[in-house]
């Protein structure tokens, strides 16, 4: 199935995601950096990094809504997808509390900060590889000829097959 929400052919979704996905994922190496040198400057940049990619996957979730919704019940991709979505509010929620926790003295984020940073982008894997999954393995957003109960990309099996629900 193709995209519901579109800009010039393409779906603003997808077009959309990298942004949050690369300031948030960003935003944890230049953590790690700051753990790694002391140097409290690469923690204040992560912080404006995080506040950046909140506001991005804000931005970006109500066209990823307008997608599922278009996803024929009982299927594969619904479920994917709803797992993908919630998914990435709890990616969000998470970073969103690093934020708030540093917002007082973003040189020096708290260690809970640290901790919840990494635990979004680690999620943010997860959900990323869901994204993936719903758009190269069932062609979610990309044609209409979409099989929305192709087996995981993970079975083996070839896309073709449907798993049966």
């Amino acid at each position: 199935m193709e995209a519901k929400a579109k800009l010039f052919g393409h779906p603003i979704h997808q077009a959309l995601i990298v942004f949050p996905l690369g300031v948030l994922a960003t935003a944890v190496i230049f953590d790690v950096i700051h753990l790694i040198t002391g140097n409290a400057r690469w923690a204040e940049i992560s912080f404006w990094m995080i506040c950046a990619g909140v506001i991005a996957g804000l931005v970006a979730a109500p066209f990823g809504i307008v997608d599922w919704l278009g996803i024929p019940g009982g299927t594969r991709a619904k479920r994917v997808g709803l797992l993908h979505g919630v998914g990435n509010v709890v990616v969000v929620l998470l970073f969103a509390a690093s934020w708030f926790m540093r917002r007082e003295n973003p040189m020096a984020p708290d260690v809970l900060a640290l901790v919840l940073s990494f635990a979004g982008g680690g999620l943010a894997l997860i959900t990323g590889w869901l994204g993936g999954e719903l758009v190269n393995r069932l062609g979610i957003g990309v044609y209409d000829g979409a099989n929305v109960n192709a087996p995981s990309s993970l079975s083996g099996r070839p896309a073709r097959e449907t798993v049966r629900s």
